[in-house]
This record gives C-alpha cells, structure tokens and sequence, in this order.
C-alpha cells in the first residue's frame, strides 16, 4: 500500500499541474493566433480578386457563373468574420482582471440600451428586476463585455415572437450569491443539443433564421469565468430560454 503524500509533495504536484496548464493554454491561444494571422493573407487576395473579377467581367456573367462569383464573395467575408472571431476568443485568457466593486443594475441597464442601438426598429420589451444597494467584487469591464453577449442573446432569439419580451430578474442568494437571470420568449432551443450551446461555432440554428456566428455564449462563459462567474442557459417550454449568471462574492454596498 502506497503511503500517503506529504503535504509539500502534494503541493509540488499542485504547482506542477498549474505550471502544465498554463503552458497548454499558452500554446493553444498562440496556436490559434498564428492559424488566424496567417490564413487573412491568401484570404485577403480571394477577397480582392474576386471583386476585381466582378469589377472587371461582372457585366459579362450571366445566370449561375454571377451567382458563384457573389457566393465566392460572400463565403470569403464570412471566413474573415470568423477569424476575428476566433482570434478574440484566443485573447480572453490574457485579459487582466481589474478587480473593483461594481453595481450590477447600472451595467444591465446600460447594456441592454447598447443592444437594442445595433437594431433600433426591432421592439423588444424588458423588465428588470434588481436588489437596490448590493455590488459585486469584479472587473467590470470583463463582465459588461459578458453581459452583452447574454442581453444580445436574447434580443435576438425573441426576434421574430409576435410580443418579444426579457425579462431580467437579479436575487441575492443568503449564501452571498448573485444570480442574474435573463429569460425571453423566443426561439429557444432543442434541449437535446444543449452540449453545442458552449462549444465555438455551436450554432442551434441556421444563420438564414438567426444571424451571428456561434460565439456570444461562450465568449461570455470565458469572460465570466476570469472573474469566478458561470453561466448556463436552459430552454422554456413551449418556447424561449433563460441564461443564468452566477455570481460570488456579492454584497451590500453601505449606506
């Protein structure tokens, strides 16, 4: 029987791993840049040739051979929006967290008005719900920029319900949590595919239904957890979906 290790060695063999992981997601964000940065040069030239082409011979093409050239198009600027978007997935890890005590109710509210300026004409309706007088230990540039993924989620998916509605309800927990919940009434989702919801690129549907690349949620996952956050989502029966944002270290501000 083995006997048991020391508590230096256990120690040792903390730090080892913590060492091994760092060095693994060093070399996977530089990974991911270094794909990223050199796939934008050929890239660039598919993007320029291809309106050069249709500057050039554009009035020539007729039918089918004008429907390839714009889909070459398109398909090249889709590819670069993706890029981006992996590239600013592989630099979260290297943000700094500026730790400070942040009031949740005036980051949500200015959030949602940013979200709902990306597309004015769309009418959704909110209620928000939040403790007065209780502040979170965070950085609160890392949690607005998680925020708006989670509100831009939602405004989304309720986009095409006939009375699109979130609502945004925030409960102090007696163990000292925050929990934000998002609910809406949209799309929601298949429940069975829920293990895509933070995986890149997830999609749960057709970007023909929704627009947008597949990255908001785990964008927000990443950053929320830089700051000891989770975030989960659940689909609503018969339809729409509530994120949940859990927070620690939560407390009542003085008076």
């Amino acid at each position: 029987m083995a006997e048991p290790l020391s508590h230096q060695d256990l120690q040792q063999r903390v730090d080892a791993l913590q060492a091994e992981l760092a060095a693994s997601r060093a070399s996977l964000q530089e990974f991911t840049y270094a794909v990223s940065h050199d796939l934008r040069a050929p890239l660039r030239h598919l993007v320029s040739f291809a309106q050069l082409l249709e500057e050039e011979a554009g009035s020539q093409l007729q039918g089918e051979s004008a429907d390839f050239l714009r889909t070459i198009s398109a398909s090249a600027r889709h590819m670069g929006e993706l890029l981006d978007a992996l590239t600013g997935l592989s630099r979260i890890d290297g943000l700094p967290v500026q730790w400070s005590d942040v009031a949740l109710e005036p980051v949500l509210r200015d959030a949602w008005a940013e979200v709902q300026a990306t597309d004015p004409a769309r009418q959704v309706s909110v209620t928000c719900s939040v403790p007065a007088g209780v502040v979170l230990s965070t950085d609160p540039q890392l949690l607005r920029q998680a925020v708006l993924q989670v509100l831009g989620n939602a405004f989304k998916f309720a986009a095409r319900t006939p009375q699109p509605q979130v609502q945004v309800t925030v409960d102090l927990e007696p163990s000292g949590d925050l929990v934000c919940r998002v609910a809406d009434n949209g799309a929601g989702f298949n429940p069975a595919m829920h293990d895509k919801l933070f995986k890149v690129f997830g999609r749960l549907h057709t970007a023909k239904q929704f627009p947008g690349l597949g990255v908001g949620l785990l964008t927000a996952q990443r950053l929320l957890h830089k700051v000891g956050a989770r975030v989960s989502l659940t689909a609503i029966a018969p339809c729409g979906a509530v994120a949940e944002i859990r927070f620690q270290g939560a407390k009542e501000s003085p008076v």
